[in-house]
């Protein structure tokens, strides 16, 4: 049984959920900024991803300890201020709402301003000649100046998509992920089919569609640790790229 923990916010809140919605509609791609503004944020649970610290600090999976790592979409960035500490790589946060950024930064001075990361406004699919080892996608996706990451986190930004742009984000990881790099998804919410979002109806296999052919899965847990919010709705599958 999953261990749930909860928080002072609501993840997914209904409330929060159509007011985002209302604001994408009115004001297209600034709307994520005016969501920021309006506090219509559904995603932030005022604390970092209880499914990503149990990846992390699991032995079981040989996470680099040096190098870059993404996290687009880093809303207030609490995931990535993480993974700076706890593995040691310099981590890059982005997100295309300036009010994000403002939050982020505010927080990393909070909790600790030594953290190795920092924070830019740009979009995911701006990047160019961008290297990571991993990337960790639940939100959005940073700056050309740095050359490919090694892991990226994807958090919420495969879900934020319309299914229709599912296709240019497998590419998009494809050109920004190095080889034997590392992408981190957490596929939520896995909720029944509606053609409403965001957030978007997903599946496991719709990132592996996706992603197309030049990736293993490596990982592929439904986390032990995880919100109240989030259980019995998410999975932890990390991609490897061959």
């Amino acid at each position: 049984m999953a261990e749930s923990q909860s928080t002072s916010n609501a993840p997914g809140d209904p409330t929060k959920i159509t007011r985002l919605r209302e604001l994408l509609s009115r004001h297209q791609e600034k709307g994520w900024d005016e969501a920021w503004k309006d506090e219509a944020t559904p995603w932030d649970a005022g604390t970092m991803q209880p499914a990503l610290q149990e990846l992390v600090e699991s032995s079981e999976l040989d996470l680099p300890k040096s190098g870059r790592a993404l996290v687009p979409g880093c809303g207030r960035g609490y995931d990535a201020v993480f993974i700076a500490k706890s593995l040691g790589l310099e981590t890059i946060g982005i997100d295309i709402s300036p009010t994000a950024i403002e939050a982020a930064n505010e927080y990393k001075r909070a909790v600790d301003p030594t953290a190795n990361v920092r924070f830019e406004e740009t979009s995911f699919f701006a990047l160019n000649d961008a290297s990571f080892e991993p990337v960790y996608d639940y939100t959005y996706a940073f700056s050309p100046l740095l050359s490919k990451i090694d892991r990226i986190y994807e958090r919420q930004i495969f879900v934020a998509l319309p299914p229709s742009m599912r296709p240019e984000w497998g590419i998009q990881m494809g050109k920004i992920v190095k080889h034997g790099g590392f992408l981190i998804t957490l596929v939520y919410p896995m909720l029944p089919y509606t053609d409403a979002g965001p957030p978007f109806y997903v599946r496991p296999e719709h990132y592996e569609e996706a992603l197309g052919p030049g990736w293993i899965k490596v990982w592929d847990r439904v986390p032990e640790k995880t919100l109240e919010t989030h259980v019995g709705k998410e999975r932890m599958i990390v991609w490897q790229r061959l």
